[in-house]
């Protein structure tokens, strides 16, 4: 019996992969208590897995992955300081979340974790992986928010938000829009066909962006990350994500979008090159968050990685 069919059998409802939410706890990392999600259904003895979700997301971004891959890895998922459930404590850049994310995982295992990154949890998981060789067994980043030339007119929109000042005004302004015309610039601006997201998905998504509406910290991470990520595409070549990525000794995959709007596509074979061994999975219709449009294709993906 698979999962889905074994939770609908516990439950007594089909719920579709990206619906269901897995349970939730407190751990306290780096001054505050992280909300961390556990795949259900997975046995103790798999090797553990660590999903870091981008600029504005959350746990919940992985649902469908972390469900798919129970039988292989044993998956947690943080609310990132100041995303999600977590409030903000101190800035939330690239940096101060690789901190976070190393002391999660020298308190949760004593393994190397299969890592996971989207957006810029994905830049975070190459920096993580850089610093510390010696807790990732693998490392596979969805649409990594990696220095690109080119930019899209999303990504000058997050540059807007870096700006000093600018960046508050523009959330400021974005947010008095009415609630249904920024979900549906929200589902333009990171999957690849919005009409294909399933109604369960659709109602759990929004649901999540009216709750974050509510959050006192969500518009200072914002702009900490977003200038976070705009320092990184500025830094010198010696200190660039660039140079980290060619230090990564694990396994790397490689995911990318074709119809990505904030991670330039094109860039994905300069980030093959720059990792000593990586593959590359090039999904021409999907947008931002592949592991949410595109479950099935990353988890192929990654279980041909490991295998």
């Amino acid at each position: 019996m698979g999962f889905v069919e074994s939770y609908a059998a516990v439950t007594g409802n089909v719920v579709p992969l990206g619906a269901q939410e897995w349970p939730a706890r407190r751990v306290p990392v780096a001054g505050v208590d992280l909300l961390v999600r556990d795949v259900p259904g997975a046995a103790a003895d798999l090797p553990p897995a660590l999903f870091v979700h981008g600029l504005g997301g959350s746990s919940l971004n992985w649902t469908s992955l972390g469900l798919l891959l129970n039988d292989t890895v044993r998956g947690m998922a943080p609310d990132l300081p100041g995303f999600g459930r977590t409030p903000l404590a101190g800035a939330a850049g690239i940096e101060e979340q690789v901190d976070v994310l190393i002391e999660l995982i020298e308190r949760e295992t004593d393994q190397p974790v299969h890592l996971f990154g989207n957006s810029m949890g994905g830049a975070s998981s190459v920096a993580l992986a850089a610093r510390r060789p010696d807790l990732v067994a693998s490392l596979t980043l969805i649409s990594p928010a990696l220095p690109h030339p080119r930019a899209s007119a999303t990504a000058l929109w997050f540059a807007a938000v870096a700006t000093p000042r600018l960046g508050r005004v523009v959330l400021e302004r974005t947010r008095r829009l009415p609630f249904d015309r920024r979900f549906r610039a929200s589902l333009a601006m990171v999957f690849g066909d919005p009409r294909s997201v399933s109604p369960e998905l659709r109602a759990a998504y929004e649901a999540e962006l009216r709750r974050r509406d509510t959050d006192p910290w969500g518009m200072q991470a914002t702009v900490d990350g977003a200038r976070s990520i705009l320092r990184s595409y500025l830094a010198p070549p010696r200190r660039s994500l660039w140079v980290d990525a060619a230090r990564v000794e694990c396994p790397v995959l490689l995911i990318y979008g074709g119809k990505d709007r904030l991670v330039d596509a094109r860039i994905r074979t300069k980030a093959q090159r720059s990792f000593r061994d990586a593959r590359l999975l090039y999904i021409p219709q999907s947008g931002h968050v592949a592991q949410m449009e595109h479950p099935e294709q990353v988890e192929r993906a990654f279980r041909q990685l490991i295998g």
